[in-house]
């Protein structure tokens, strides 16, 4: 269902394109003018008018359509609410990168990240500075 919409939002949108760059530009700018045709010049500004408009209306509702798709779809969670005050007991022991303090003052530590004895993230060592003994636990 999905992408049944997701195919008709993207032809809408190329077709939306495609008329808006059919139009007759008002200044004259990149716009060759030019009459011919079986069309008077009002009735044809007046047809694509009615034709952009046709398409971006449908444009705004496949675009409300997948939103409401996606929200359904989703798990409804967040980023912050995966964040931890602590470290995770188990798991592969990785590299974070540095944080640069917590949040308002806090201890926060996302899952992965790799926490040393006080509970603050670890600072990864730079290549040019000596390697630290390492500690026994």
């Amino acid at each position: 269902m999905e992408n049944v919409i997701l195919t008709i939002h993207l032809i809408l949108a190329l077709l939306l394109i495609g008329v808006v760059l059919l139009q007759r530009s008002e200044g004259g700018g990149l716009g060759m003018g030019g009459g011919g045709g079986t069309m008077s010049a009002r009735g044809a500004a007046t047809a694509l008018t009615k034709l952009t408009w046709l398409f971006a209306a449908a444009f705004i509702v496949t675009s409300l359509i997948l939103t409401i798709l996606a929200t359904r779809g989703g798990d409804g969670g967040s980023v912050v609410d995966s964040a931890t005050t602590t470290a995770p007991a188990d798991g592969p022991a990785t590299t974070a990168p540095a944080t640069g303090g917590g949040l308002a003052g806090t201890d926060l530590t996302l899952p992965g990240m790799i926490t040393g004895s006080g509970g603050a993230p670890v600072t990864p060592q730079r290549a040019d500075e000596p390697a630290a003994p390492a500690t026994g636990n």
